[in-house]
């Protein structure tokens, strides 16, 4: 019928026009209600209402949250950021701040120094000392009657970045590693297994709690 006809007419021009040409359903008055499976519903406010649009990804300041029947685009709490991984995890800010876990902030907390567009703890930035010479081959105490020990070695954290403003570099934590190592199994005639006939020959090594008792 004529009705029949004008009716398919309304619905193909509607379905044609750009802003419902990515949606399964489309009003004329909003826009897209409902979206393809992979895509996103994003809503615009537009006066009192608000236009749908389905978009591959959600833009700055939005996250894309998948549902059982529809995805949506939806914003981030802060309004400093870009990018967000849920409504309060930021992962990239805005110009002018910084990301530090998760927050943009307009400048680093104090422990940490801006690095491109991040806070990062001054540490990680601090360039590393030397290894210092491996310690004495040691177990339970002795430098002798066991066929392998252990021995450590320390090497300083360096000096931590800070600004002008702040007081002077502080140390970073110092790193430390071990490894095993041979030992004489036999003791030499007239000499102890204890410490105290290390020290004589060897300078001492200030080794980490953890690694005082082996």
């Amino acid at each position: 019928s004529y009705l029949s006809l004008c009716a398919l007419v309304l619905l193909v021009s509607s379905v044609l026009t750009p802003e419902c040409r990515s949606c399964l359903e489309c009003s004329r008055d909003n826009g897209c209600v409902r979206c393809p499976e992979r895509l996103f519903l994003f809503l615009q406010r537009d006066g009192m209402s608000h236009h749908g649009t389905c978009l591959p990804l959600c833009p700055a300041g939005h996250y894309g949250q998948r549902g059982k029947d529809i995805n949506r685009c939806m914003k981030c709490r802060s309004l400093d950021c870009d990018h967000c991984f849920s409504r309060d995890f930021c992962t990239r800010c805005r110009a002018g701040f910084q990301l530090h876990k998760g927050r943009c902030l307009a400048r680093c907390p104090a422990g940490t120094v801006a690095h491109l567009t991040d806070c990062l703890e001054d540490c990680l930035l601090a360039p590393s000392g030397q290894w210092s010479d491996w310690s004495v081959c040691l177990r339970d105490g002795g430098t002798c009657g066991f066929s392998w020990g252990r021995q450590t070695r320390i090497r300083g954290g360096g000096r931590s970045w800070r600004t002008a403003e702040e007081k002077a570099p502080s140390l970073c934590p110092t790193h430390s590693e071990t490894q095993r190592c041979r030992m004489k199994k036999r003791c030499p005639t007239g000499e102890g297994c204890n410490l105290s006939n290390v020290h004589q020959r060897a300078s001492p090594l200030v080794l980490p709690e953890t690694y005082r008792h082996l």
